[in-house]
């Protein structure tokens, strides 16, 4: 039944304990009859090898399971920023999502990452706070940070009892009892008991906080506190449903998965806090031939859509995974892809338990399924009744920040590596190739060091191609820093007959960060340049733009505006226009003081005092901008943003600078213009 149907993720930052709880989960669900453990390589939710070999997710994996009367489709999420379009993807279709936080690290930057992009796609959450038995540990301050540093409004629903190597179990603050989880049977037998005498005072403050913050949040529970009458735990949980499922409150649960204890009532909170796919809006979309907004309810007899949010390439055929919206669908059945004109045919219908795969006959509205037998379909596309069409918000992925070159070994191998490289970057939106038209060479982008790591060994070791990698460099972009404004007229015999056209163009900075990188209008009298010629005119300057003047490095954070232009009924043609405006925007940005544009990384580094001012001098060394410093238990957290082209190789020197003791975290945040000496020493210019 959909109100027991749960479709969430588990979402964090790297290290929290994300995959551990994932195992643990599958454990208490009897869906795995053993524990798997990230650090002996047997986690079932990281199956691929350089999972297992790394001990980090890398790819999101998905699998169902049943808890009491509920089925739960769950998805474990990577935590490392250089797999963000692992968890974009999840969080496009997901309903609700489970935070997980370290109770040492608590709040870090991948925290506010994934944080970020749940607000984003509007997705519920609880959160569990996780290793309380770590020395160092604080859940009082996990919670304040959640609230300070995320924006969001927690309320702890369980208290720990002990703390650090004491913790021992959890204080279920609207039964007012102690959950205590039996080491001996792995944390499989819960007892319920009588809250310890030293702890019941804490207990009580902590209950009337819980009814205090939620009356805040819902009228119905308002009534009841303020008539003094006392809040009955149904009521009191109805509530904080409501209010979870709003996004105005996020419960907050504890516990230590390595240690088998907070996982169960963590569980319990999924169905009693977050929504099943009848409590979310339908979702919108637009009928792709009319522009008419279209709603698709998650009833199984309305007409079939769905998304397609990952696409995974196989030697046996290309797997798709779907969220389905509406409708059913069935083996056999063809459908359309409304985002590309096309049709596809399913060919079966698998139910994912991570790399193992069941048959089903039929998916159904509220459904998380793979599909084996879509050709032309990618992550993003939507998918339709041929006879209902609509086509959902397309979804954008950031830009990539670094590249290296690749070469196969033997030009034999050339082919073979050419569409080992297409499925990559079919499959995954942040990884994309090109050949170098000036070097010959093929160049391969993504998110980070270990993302394109990652590729390379995948290319070498799965799919056999001998190759040799270049070293990882920076993605520069460039813009210009001041306006200008330049007219171009093309007067020329071409293919047998006079061409003519003028065209004016202004070119201005835009402020970093905003939407689109590059934004084109069209700003003159259409008695100066007529409609028809537009879309030549924008189709040459985004391809001029392609290239920027200084290295070669697309155009980003720029406005163009076609100012004015002039044409001939008889003589003006659309190549006439296309080399009328390549030449006024060429001319118009080297008059506007072209710079060179590097991505800023956003960092934190977690560190000993004693080895703090080794590790400041360093980041100094490295231009980096401090913006946070704090204590965080007995460690000093500094963060800020530095270029990433002087963070290669940083996770050996942190480690070296601090005896192995310190530990960081870095993310794309924004593109800057290069200090004017740096650019000097890499361009000459």
């Amino acid at each position: 039944m959909l109100e027991h149907t749960r479709n969430i993720g588990i979402i964090a930052h790297i290290d929290a304990g994300k995959t551990t709880t994932s195992e643990r989960i599958l454990f208490y669900t009897e869906k795995e009859h053993r524990i798997g453990e990230v650090d002996d390589g047997t986690a079932k939710m990281d199956w691929m090898p350089e999972e297992q070999e790394r001990g980090i997710t890398i790819t999101s994996a998905a699998t169902t399971i049943r808890w009491h009367d509920h089925r739960i489709n769950l998805i474990d999420t990577p935590g490392h920023v250089d797999f963000t379009a692992e968890v974009e993807r999840s969080l496009m279709v997901l309903d609700g999502a489970v935070g997980v936080f370290c109770g040492v690290g608590a709040v870090v930057a991948q925290s506010e990452t994934v944080w970020r992009q749940a607000d984003m796609y509007r997705v519920p959450r609880i959160a569990f706070v996780n290793k309380l038995d770590r020395v160092g540990s604080d859940f009082g301050r996990v919670v304040s940070e959640i609230q300070t540093k995320l924006g969001a409004k927690p309320v702890p629903v369980e208290i720990p009892i002990g703390k650090e190597s004491e913790f021992r179990g959890v204080v279920d603050l609207l039964s007012m009892e102690a959950v205590s989880f039996d080491s001996e049977s792995q944390g499989k037998v819960v007892t319920r008991s009588a809250i310890p005498e030293d702890l019941r005072r804490d207990a009580e403050r902590a209950r009337d906080r819980m009814i205090e913050k939620v009356a805040e949040e819902d009228d119905q529970v308002l009534e009841r506190y303020m008539a003094g009458e006392g809040v009955p735990r149904e009521e009191l949980q109805a509530g904080l449903r409501r209010a979870t499922l709003s996004m105005k409150l996020t419960p907050v649960l504890c516990g230590a998965s390595f240690r088998n204890i907070g996982v169960q009532p963590l569980l319990d909170a999924v169905c009693d806090y977050l929504p099943s796919p009848l409590d979310v809006p339908p979702v919108k979309g637009k009928q792709p031939k009319t522009g008419d907004v279209v709603e698709r309810k998650c009833d199984p007899k309305a007409p079939f859509s769905a998304l397609a949010f990952k696409t995974v390439s196989e030697p046996h055929g290309h797997l798709t995974y779907l969220r389905v919206y509406s409708g059913r669908l069935k083996r056999g059945d063809q459908v359309v892809n409304s985002r590309r004109n096309l049709r596809e045919r399913v060919g079966q219908i698998l139910l994912m338990h991570a790399n193992d795969r069941s048959l089903i006959d039929e998916a159904a509205a509220g459904d998380i399924v793979a599909v084996v037998g879509f050709k032309e379909t990618r992550t993003g596309d939507s998918l339709c009744d041929p006879h209902k069409l609509v086509v959902f918000e397309e979804h954008h992925f950031p830009d990539t920040v670094i590249s290296m070159s690749i070469e196969p070994k033997a030009t034999s191998d050339r082919k073979k590596l050419v569409e080992v490289l297409k499925l990559m970057e079919r499959d995954d939106p942040t990884f994309h190739f090109h050949e170098d038209e000036q070097s010959g060479q093929m160049i391969v982008s993504g998110m980070g060091e270990l993302h394109l790591e990652i590729k390379k060994h995948v290319i070498l070791r799965e799919h056999s191609v001998p190759a040799n990698v270049g070293r990882p460099r920076v993605n520069y972009k460039e813009t210009v820093s001041s306006s200008a404004s330049a007219e171009h007229r093309f007067s020329r015999q071409m293919a047998g007959r006079e061409q003519f056209a003028a065209v004016t163009v202004k070119v201005e900075p835009r402020r970093p960060g905003d939407a689109a990188s590059l934004v084109i209008e069209n700003a003159c009298d259409a008695g100066r340049v007529p409609r028809h010629f537009w879309p030549a005119i924008e189709d040459a300057i985004r391809s001029s733009a392609a290239s920027g003047p200084i290295q070669g490095y697309p155009m980003a954070n720029l406005r163009v505006s076609v100012v004015g232009g002039e044409f001939q009924p008889d003589l003006s043609t659309d190549l006439a226009f296309a080399f009328a405006a390549n030449h006024a925007f060429s001319q118009a940005v080297e008059e506007a003081s072209p710079v060179l544009l590097e991505p800023i990384m956003r960092f934190q580094v977690q560190v000993p005092e004693e080895s703090l001012g080794d590790i400041l001098k360093d980041l100094q060394k490295r231009r980096a901008q401090i913006t946070e410093m704090t204590q965080q238990g007995h460690l000093r957290v500094v963060g800020g943003g530095v270029p990433l082209s002087e963070m290669f190789g940083y996770s050996t020197a942190v480690r070296s600078l601090s005896g192995g003791r310190a530990s960081f975290t870095m993310e794309p945040f924004d593109y800057q213009p290069v200090p004017p000496e740096v650019q000097r020493g890499l361009t000459g210019y």
